[in-house]
């Protein structure tokens, strides 16, 4: 992990609940409360396709950009980015999906910022993974994350930690997109949506790692994305996060997408081969109501040609 200090701005409680909620429900836009209600698709599995081919069919049939109102926004498309990997290695986001959600956006007026609180070196990583020259090339806003952008915010639903420090453009944006890979970790058994969110937080990120599941759920709670895209074309299968060896990754072309990052990151699991029942990060968030493991009945797959 890089090491880094904390800036000592502070977000006032009443400002903080402006931009925070408990639960899921108070986190979806109105119209993802629309679609909740009307049994709308809101998780979508997508198999084939290139990535820009199947992002588009995961929106479509999430309702569309059109839904989010994006024109003159400020837009987070948030990958992983945090190893000094190749695209083929599986560590971070596939470089032509992160510049697809670019490209949607931007095509709706969006301004959109792309940035990842690195583990490795942030210039190798940025470079390495072909995220910076891909997302730049799409027109998007791409910087490392800077020691002085972290704001404290209260975690007033928090069972292990009662404030964390958090990346100001991620709490400031108007729409977060989480773009996380799907892969094998150490620690957390699969990592998808949830565990990206840790690259928009400041603070000693290692101690996170001791009382995982409560910890990781105190601080994601009130920074929940709008939407979570999950790239599983190429699954580090083992030897997660960092991987390095192309044996570690199996093709799977597949992309999960929808509003409830804990039924997209349910989803991906059994996409992985894991019962989502077993991860603990996700029972913790379940019982907290950030979401349901359980397939909604807005569950759809698609199988592009």
């Amino acid at each position: 992990m890089n090491n880094m200090k904390t800036s000592n701005h502070s977000l006032s409680r009443r400002s903080f609940l402006g931009l925070s909620a408990a639960g899921t429900a108070a986190l979806l836009l109105p119209w993802q409360l629309d679609l909740l209600a009307q049994e709308a698709v809101t998780l979508v599995k997508v198999t084939g396709g290139t990535p820009e081919e199947a992002l588009a069919a995961a929106l479509d049939a999430l309702g569309g950009l059109g839904q989010f109102g994006a024109s003159g926004k400020t837009v987070v498309v948030k990958p992983n980015i945090g190893w000094d990997r190749t695209p083929e290695q599986g560590a971070n986001t596939d470089p032509d999906l992160v510049a697809a959600a670019v490209k949607a956006f931007k095509g709706e007026g969006a301004k959109v910022q792309v940035f990842d609180f690195t583990c490795n070196s942030a210039e190798r990583c940025y470079a390495r993974s072909g995220i910076e020259a891909a997302a730049k090339a799409a027109g998007a806003d791409v910087s490392h994350v800077h020691e002085k952008r972290f704001d404290v915010i209260p975690l007033p639903e928090g069972q292990k930690l009662r404030a964390w420090p958090i990346y100001r453009d991620w709490l400031r944006a108007d729409l977060r997109v989480n773009l996380p890979i799907l892969k094998h970790h150490s620690l957390a058994g699969v990592t998808a949506g949830l565990k990206n969110l840790m690259g928009v937080m400041g603070g000693s990120r290692s101690s996170i790692h001791n009382g995982f599941h409560q910890k990781l759920i105190d601080v994601a709670q009130p920074i929940l994305p709008q939407i979570t895209v999950v790239d599983a074309r190429r699954v580090m299968v083992k030897n997660g996060p960092t991987g390095g060896s192309l044996d570690d990754v199996r093709l799977m072309n597949t992309l999960i997408a929808g509003f409830d990052i804990v039924a997209v990151d349910a989803e991906s699991a059994r996409v992985f081969g894991r019962d989502p029942l077993e991860l603990g990060y996700l029972k913790e968030a379940q019982s907290r109501g950030l979401g349901s493991i359980e397939r909604p009945a807005g569950y759809k797959e698609i199988v592009l040609g």
